[in-house]
Order: structure tokens, then C-alpha cells, then sequence
């Protein structure tokens, strides 16, 4: 049983190993292995109970298929699974089958075994995070003089650098991560709370058990159950679709850079990467789609958990049905987008060359604003605005530069010099703060 074909743009081997059947079976052991063992400890259950339910708790003794078949009969997949390890541990042990899952029920290890993959997905997504910005902080200043257009609205405007830009990422994205990363932290809480979150089975062993419980799953106990309370997982889940849009705006960023018209910046090809099927001539933004695809559909499994938030009572009926595979897609995606810039970031290609070339094509237009302000001063800015205005009209309509324009204009020189006119369209001298604010982005997490 695997989608692995039709989902092999929504994951990674990494990430989807994660989420895997052996891998959610094994967790959901883990649990009740881990449960075993905290009563034993308390004398709730025979130490030999604990003994023969943990040897059985591997997931390979399990038919992940049937699993699934029977867990679409009974609402859950914690109720076969739960049978069958009962009959495993019966089959070698008689008294000691009647303990396993004692005093728990389905949601406890259903909603467990999800803490415990998240705690896995944590893991990675902190390695693959802490890899991206180091290589964003390499590549921004690497990149630091490269003077290039910067685009507003999708048009030209005054120039910024790539090194900015790249900081600009940086920055968002280590934020996003930050956030992320303290939700995971919320997150990772045990949940015991058995048949009404009151553990009242286990009578004036509830509390003992729980931090044993806790402790043998090295997870935080918290102050009680939380069977209908989704906050906590929510707080990932809307910390997930703040950080894959961050990495899905240096995604859309990056593509529009390696327009075959705009050929500023290119992530790395080779090894089957960016190829077409009709078109040898193309490099196509394929990590870049890759993350941008996961920037869309993550949006709607925000919205798909939040919708599920507001659970009746002390368990719900659909409410926490539907959030595991909402779980599980939000965090794959999130871990394609945050490979797929991994590697872009390790890889960028820059062309600082036709950065310039495609700054000289705008003949000085960018530089408008830059002659407006220094002839408002004199002026006024309503005037300067309307000689720009003008200027740019017939710039367009000619074949000159805006310097030439407004060298033959007396207004203009009238109030700048020659020499100022001249070293109008220089990009260098019109960066204003930019290598302050690089700098201040980069330096915001240290």
C-alpha cells in the first residue's frame, strides 16, 4: 500500500519515510510498549505483562494492509491494531494478553503516536533549516556587489543587490523557522487520558502512571489530557504555512529570475534536474516548482485543520478522524519546500553581467525618482514630478538615455551639473542603505 507515484511531488524519501506504515505502526507500538512498562513500574500490571507486550511491539509482526482494511471498519486504527497485538501477545503469553492497552484508549495512542512522528519530523526539518540559512548567509555575502534591477509591481525600479535580496530570504525564513520551532516544542506533549481524559480506570495510579508514562517517551506530561483541545497541534500546523509561504516566495523569486527574457540567477541543473521532455534547450525552475506547488497546497490544509478545531465535548465525533492525514501532507510539503531551496541555496547560480545589461536596457528610467528628488529641492516635488514625467515620455519616444534627455532640458540644467547628469544612471551611488540593511538581516540571528 503506497501513493508514492502520485505523491512523489508532495514529499521527499526523507519525509515520507516519516509517515510511512512501518513507521506509524511502530510508533503507535512504542506507546503501548511504553505503557506497559510505566505500569509495571507502578505495579498496576505484572512485570511479565510488560515483558511480553514489549517483545511483541515490533511493527514488522504486523500486516499493515489488513491494519488498514479493519482501522476503515472501526472508525480507527488503533482498535485493530490493539486486537492484534492482544493475540500476539496471547499466543505466547495467556495471563499476560488481558494487559496490553490497560486503562488507555484509542485517541491516547492514536494521538501519541503523531506526537512522536512530529518529534521525527522536527529532527529533520531542523537539520534541512539550519543547512538552508547557512547557505543563504554564504551566498548573500558572496553576492553582496551584485548590483541588479529591483522589481516592483513586476516592473523595473531603483536597483537593490542580490546579496539583499538573498538576506531579505534569510531573514523571513529563519523567522518562520523560529516560530516553527516553538511550536514544535508546544507540540510535543504526551497524551493519556484514557476513556474521558479523567484516567479514572486506573484510580489513585492515574497521575504515577502518566509521568511514567511521560518519561518513557521522553515527552512532556502536561497539566491534563487534551483529547478535544487541538491548539497545540494547530500552532504547527499554521507555523507550517507560514514558513513553506516564506520558502515559496524565494521559490516565485528565483523563477522569475531565470526567465529566459531576465537571465539574472539560476538554480543548479544537472543530474536529470530542470531538463524538458520536448525542449532540449530549457532549464526549467524545477526545485523552485516544487516548492511553490507545496506553498500552494499547504495554505488549504491549514485551513482544512483549523476547520476541525472546535471539538464537542470531551472526544469528538470527525474532528480528530481527520487530522492525522492533514498532519501528514503539511509536513511532508513542508520539508520538500525546505530541501527543494536547500538546494537552490547551495547551488545559486548568479550572472552579475546581465544584472548590469539589464539595468543599461532601461536607459536610466529607474533613475527618475533619483533626478525628481534632487531637483524637488530646488523645485519643488510636484514640478520635479512633472519634468520627470516628461523626460521619461520622451525618452521613450527616442532612442537616448534619461541623462541625455535631461541634458538638453534648462530646467534641469539649470540646478545639476554636467557631471551630475552624467553619473545619473551609476546603480552603486543609488543603493542607499542597502549594505546596512544586508548586513542588519544577516546579523538579526546571530
Amino acid at each position: 500500500m503506497t501513493a508514492r507515484l502520485i505523491e512523489n511531488l508532495a514529499t521527499t524519501p526523507e519525509y515520507a519515510a516519516i509517515f510511512a506504515d512501518a513507521s506509524l505502526l511502530q510508533a503507535m507500538l512504542d506507546f503501548e510498549a511504553a505503557l506497559a512498562r510505566a505500569e509495571s513500574a507502578q505495579s498496576v500490571i505484572p512485570s511479565s505483562a510488560a515483558d511480553a507486550i514489549g517483545k511483541q511491539a515490533r511493527a514488522e509482526n504486523f500486516d499493515a494492509a489488513k491494519l488498514a482494511e479493519e482501522g476503515l471498519r472501526a472508525g480507527t486504527l488503533a482498535i485493530p491494531l490493539v486486537n492484534a497485538l492482544t493475540e500476539r501477545v496471547r499466543a505466547v503469553d495467556e495471563a499476560s494478553a488481558r494487559f496490553v492497552h490497560w486503562g488507555a484508549t484509542s485517541q491516547d495512542v492514536s494521538d501519541t503516536a503523531v506526537v512522536l512522528l512530529l518529534r521525527r519530523a522536527r529532527a529533520a526539518l531542523r537539520a534541512d533549516s539550519a543547512a538552508l540559512l547557512e547557505a543563504l548567509r554564504s551566498a548573500s555575502e558572496q553576492h553582496a556587489g551584485a548590483v541588479m534591477l529591483g522589481r516592483t509591481l513586476l516592473q523595473a525600479a531603483p536597483p537593490v543587490t542580490l546579496g539583499l535580496k538573498i538576506a531579505g530570504w534569510f531573514a523571513a525564513l529563519r523567522r518562520s523557522w523560529v516560530h516553527l520551532n516553538a511550536a514544535f516544542s508546544e507540540t510535543l506533549v504526551l497524551e493519556f487520558g484514557g476513556a474521558s481524559g479523567t484516567l479514572a480506570a486506573l484510580g489513585e495510579q492515574a497521575i504515577p502512571v502518566a509521568k511514567a508514562l511521560a518519561k518513557q517517551l521522553d515527552l512532556t506530561l502536561p497539566d491534563a489530557p487534551w483529547h478535544a483541545h487541538r491548539d497545540r497541534l494547530a500552532a504547527v500546523i499554521c507555523a507550517c504555512g507560514i514558513y513553506v509561504g516564506s520558502l515559496a516566495k524565494m521559490a516565485k523569486d528565483v523563477s522569475l529570475l531565470m526567465q529566459s527574457e531576465i537571465g539574472e540567477a539560476f538554480e543548479p541543473g544537472g543530474d536529470g534536474r530542470g531538463g524538458s521532455s520536448t525542449m532540449p534547450h530549457k532549464q526549467n525552475p524545477t526545485a523552485c516548482a516544487l516548492a511553490i506547488a507545496a506553498g500552494d497546497r499547504v495554505p488549504g490544509y491549514v485551513a482544512s485543520f483549523l476547520a476541525a478545531m472546535p471539538q464537542e465535548h470531551e472526544r469528538s465525533v470527525g474532528g480528530w478522524h481527520s487530522e492525522a492525514a492533514t498532519i501528514s501532507r503539511t509536513i511532508q510539503d513542508t520539508g520538500l519546500a525546505v530541501v527543494s531551496m536547500r538546494e537552490i541555496a547551495e547551488g545559486l547560480i548568479a550572472d552579475p553581467k546581465r544584472m548590469r545589461e539589464n539595468i543599461s536596457a532601461t536607459r536610466g528610467a529607474i533613475f527618475a525618482e533619483r533626478a525628481m528628488m534632487r531637483l524637488g529641492a530646488s523645485m519643488g516635488r510636484d514640478a520635479a514630478r512633472r519634468l520627470l514625467a516628461d523626460a521619461v515620455r520622451e525618452m521613450t519616444q527616442s532612442r537616448w538615455t534619461l541623462a541625455e534627455v535631461l541634458a538638453s532640458m534648462p530646467q534641469v540644467t539649470a540646478v545639476m551639473s554636467s557631471a551630475e547628469i552624467r553619473n545619473l544612471d551609476d546603480p552603486e551611488t543609488y543603493l542607499g542603505a542597502a549594505e546596512t540593511f544586508r548586513k542588519q538581516l544577516l546579523a538579526s540571528s546571530d
